[in-house]
């Protein structure tokens, strides 16, 4: 069936919708024009589909009508759009069409290029309808961001996807990765990224968010999505609004005390850093899309018990498809120009100084750490034991480093730290200014008992019933894994 509805245009996805004699509800739309009520009216057959249609754009009347909210472009108001419009559609009509009709509201609230250019394009849209007669309701919420210079190209765009995602909701809610998919027919991710989805309600009691969040990266509808305490999907325009951000990448598979007590440390001195002092502080355990795929296929058990596993230790968690440091960075300045921090083990940045990453640039490793360092980052580096150096850096960082893994820094300190980390000779002076200016930085602090502790040696120890394991992880890491036999743990049979 996707295949079929791919090749669908918009006016086609309406023109089904609108023959559906049982398919009858409103549209609520502000900020952009009626264009996805446009869309329908103009395939033909509306009146069988379409009770109301409206637009409050004044504040005042916006306000009288929804009630108010924090901000006009928010899911907040799109909430009381929903409500508003749901419960006046089924108390004008529940009587006189209950029985042969399943009521729907589609509402959007959206920010379009204005005169001057210079206001960020983005709209929450989302529709709530029934399955079945008097059947309970469900709802689906995205965020969208509206790349097209244009006005006009973005309302038309905003039609577009506005359709995909009713025609989604009728026809495609039992293929929820179809739905998603689809959600860009006809338009695309250079014209519109969606970087958050919620789907709530009976029709959806089988659907972990997170995973169909996660698909919005693997399809390429967005780069990146956030996962708050609980599991919660986060709107990273919202959570990241002005806030400093401090990130730790990683695989954890699982989580360990390493990964913990990094992050504990740098953010002990990133709170000294007199641009975050009195800031408000977000904290993010990130995986890239390339860890979550390291085997081919994406395991969504796998996935899920990462997700748990951080939620359950306090951390939120960023899914992104960003391989590359300074494209990370280019993502959080969307949101927010106050400082980023990043704390990453010296393996990793010693990657970071493996050119080959950015041979697609034109000015190389230059211009990356142009881009990495631009407008208040810094690096926040924790050690390694040095004979544990070489055998746990990633094989194509190894590669790319051949001529120093028998550097005497290596050989002759206990601890590789930045202020030791081998580089090539020709990068030294680089690394020297990095260094000198404060843009990377040792973390202090650290705790040297617990330094030999690395995610696969955990993962192995699990898989073999070594319980030695246990003390490697936070502790509500570890009963996790045990009540929910993750990463296959299999509790030992009493003799």
């Amino acid at each position: 069936m996707s295949d079929q509805t791919d090749q669908l245009t918009p006016n086609r996805k309406a023109l089904r919708i609108n023959l559906d004699e049982l398919k009858y509800g409103t549209f609520a739309e502000i900020g952009a024009g009626q264009e996805v009520a446009r869309v329908f009216f103009q395939a033909g057959g509306a009146a069988g589909t379409i009770a109301k249609s409206m637009s409050a754009y004044d504040m005042t009347f916006s306000d009288m009508i929804y009630g108010k909210a924090p901000r006009y472009v928010s899911h907040e108001r799109l909430e009381l759009m929903l409500n508003h419009e749901y419960k006046l559609l089924n108390e004008r009509l529940g009587e006189k069409r209950g029985d042969t009709s399943t009521f729907f509201v589609f509402a959007d609230t959206v920010a379009a290029r204005n005169f001057k250019g210079t206001n960020e394009c983005h709209g929450w849209l989302g529709i709530r309808f029934q399955t079945e007669p008097h059947g309970p309701p469900s709802d689906i919420m995205i965020h969208v961001r509206m790349w097209d210079k244009d006005n006009l190209l973005q309302q038309q765009a905003l039609g577009i996807v506005g359709t995909n995602l009713i025609y989604g909701a009728f026809y495609l809610r039992d293929q929820p990765e179809s739905l998603i998919k689809s959600l860009l027919d006809a338009v695309g991710p250079e014209r519109i990224e969606v970087d958050m989805l919620r789907m709530t309600g009976p029709a959806f009691e089988a659907i972990d968010n997170r995973l169909m969040s996660l698909h919005l990266v693997r399809h390429k509808l967005t780069n990146a999505v956030m996962f708050g305490n609980g599991g919660r999907v986060l709107q990273p325009s919202e959570f990241l609004y002005k806030k400093a951000v401090l990130v730790e990448r990683g695989s954890f598979r699982p989580v360990t005390l390493v990964n913990a007590d990094m992050l504990a440390c740098a953010c002990a001195q990133f709170m000294q850093e007199p641009r975050v002092q009195n800031q408000e502080l977000v904290l993010l355990m990130e995986i890239t899309m390339n860890n979550l795929l390291a085997s081919g296929e994406l395991d969504s058990t796998d996935f899920l018990s990462r997700v748990d596993l951080l939620g359950a230790i306090g951390f939120n968690v960023l899914i992104s498809d960003y391989s590359e440091y300074y494209r990370l960075i280019a993502y959080f300045r969307r949101y927010t120009q106050e400082m980023i921090g990043v704390a990453l083990g010296v393996s990793s940045l010693r990657s970071i100084f493996n050119e080959k990453y950015y041979e697609q640039l034109p000015g190389g490793i230059l211009e990356s750490f142009g881009r990495l360092f631009k407008n208040g980052v810094k690096l926040y580096i924790y050690p390694m034991k040095a004979h544990d150096y070489e055998s746990h850096l990633p094989a194509e960082s190894i590669s790319g480093f051949s001529a120093i893994t028998a550097s005497p820094a290596v050989a002759g300190n206990e601890l590789i730290t930045a202020e030791n980390l081998p580089v090539d000779p020709h990068l030294r002076h680089l690394y020297a200014h990095l260094m000198e200016n404060h843009y990377i930085e040792s973390i202090k602090g650290f705790s040297s008992k617990i330094m030999g502790i690395y995610s696969r040696d955990v993962l192995q120890r699990i898989s073999s019933g070594d319980s030695n394991w246990e003390a490697m992880v936070p502790r509500p890491v570890a009963d996790a894994i045990k009540e929910r036999r993750l990463f296959g743990y299999t509790p030992a049979v009493a003799s």
